[in-house]
């Protein structure tokens, strides 16, 4: 078995994931390399669910009888636990959501509507990269249309970085939001935050960052990030679909427009006009999704206690194995960085010219689970003149055996289309 500097004690974490024990095709033990795309869940998060449901179901804040009140408070333990994963200044600043798309779509919107000093409009302009997920893309494209503002992105260099080498000629004093990724869902790259953050600030641009392929990953901390707004989402990081988060500055909260209107986000309502109720109430119209709440506050509480930094140290010698034992196989081009360097743990990839998609089908049946496609994110596969990508993406549950034997089920893939 390979030993290797960093993991973490994978056979103990492993038993808390159900999923991994699955056997599919043919008697093979599911090799599950596609935590990108979404994280198995552990039986902590499954009990919190189920101890949810099963105890303390009922709607949140509103209700005065004992069930009620428990739910309230498992949910607004959630933003609490929130709030100090990410070391938010103030629980009032973690929104809940439906996911990280939801999340954008809501910073997005807000700009739109805001009053001045924050209103995108005509006269102004949105930087954006070629490398984001098409959740970042086409909020800034829907906002550009709707209100005449000028879309910009950074270019990519050859080697799956962001070409920053015209960052003031991109920021500029025009310039009203700067948004991007904190680490690439296909190319893997961790970008350069600060450098962008301080040309931003500079111009006195609002910055925002997709952090769904960083929270499960590394220690998330907003006040170090130095941005307006940060995003993303449960289900990448042990949780259950349906629950996101933006976190966003006080300040801006509080001066910025609701997005949705509905019950829970009012203060006072007559048939001629409302008051909005404070942050973050003032963004989660209707009913939230409380079992989801709860999930991801389990999350955080199993993530902290095997602790964030470990997490990224495991995945980190992971991924430097992952990439090594992948140039070794004949004919195989990694997209993205090919060192461990500033990357995640997600690794996409062509095998000469088959299709991604047969590469998935064919690994499939050797137990194997990665992603093909773009990956939602077209306009990289457009930069770098391929269809689709294959990609392995790797967790605290990931191993180097998972590695091995996605090498030898690509071998088996260059067999069998000869």
């Amino acid at each position: 078995m390979t030993q290797l500097p960093g993991l973490l004690d994978t056979e103990a974490i492993r038993k808390d994931f159900p999923l991994l024990d699955r056997v599919v095709h043919d008697g093979k033990k599911i090799v599950y390399l596609d935590s990108a795309a979404t994280s198995q869940k552990p039986r902590q998060v499954l009990d919190a669910l189920n101890a949810y449901y099963e105890r303390h179901n009922a709607n949140v804040h509103r209700g005065v009888y004992t069930v009620a009140e428990e739910a309230t408070a498992l949910y607004e333990g959630a933003r609490d636990k929130v709030a100090a994963f990410i070391n938010a200044p103030s629980r009032d600043e973690v929104i809940f959501t439906k996911n990280a798309s939801e999340s954008l779509n809501l910073v997005a919107n807000m700009l739109g509507w805001a009053d001045e000093p924050y209103r995108v409009d005509h006269e102004t302009e949105i930087v954006i990269t070629e490398m984001e997920h098409h959740s970042n893309i086409v909020p800034w494209q829907l906002l550009s249309q709707r209100t005449g503002a000028k879309l910009k992105w950074f270019g990519l260099t050859d080697d799956g970085r962001l070409d920053l080498s015209n960052i003031d000629e991109l920021i500029t004093e025009k310039t009203k939001v700067v948004s991007f990724t904190l680490v690439s869902n296909l190319l893997g790259t961790v970008n350069p935050v600060e450098t962008i953050v301080r040309r931003a600030q500079e111009v006195g641009a609002l910055v925002c960052i997709d952090a769904s392929q960083a929270a499960p990953h590394m220690v998330l901390d907003v006040q170090a990030l130095q941005a307006d707004f940060v995003a993303f989402t449960g289900h990448k990081m042990c949780a259950p679909t349906g629950i996101g988060v933006l976190w966003g500055r006080q300040e801006l909260l509080e001066d910025l427009p609701p997005f949705l209107g509905g019950g829970e986000m009012i203060e006072t309502v007559s048939m001629h006009s409302s008051t909005y109720a404070p942050a973050p109430h003032k963004f989660e119209a209707g009913t939230p999704p409380i079992a989801q709440a709860v999930g991801l506050g389990a999350a955080v509480d199993y993530l902290s206690a095997i602790g964030m930094e470990n997490i990224q140290r495991h995945e980190h010698a992971i991924t430097e194995y992952a990439v090594k034992r992948l140039q070794e196989v004949p004919d195989l081009r990694i997209i993205g960085p090919t060192t461990a360097e500033d990357r995640g743990a997600a690794i996409s990839f062509v095998l000469g010219d088959i299709h991604p998609h047969d590469v998935g089908q064919v690994l499939d049946e050797e137990g194997i689970a990665v992603r093909v496609g773009h990956h939602c994110a077209r306009p990289v596969c457009l930069r770098y003149g391929i269809p689709a990508t294959t990609r392995a993406s790797f967790y605290l549950y990931s191993t180097p055996a998972e590695v091995d034997a996605l090498v030898a089920g690509l071998e088996h893939v260059r067999n069998f289309f000869g």
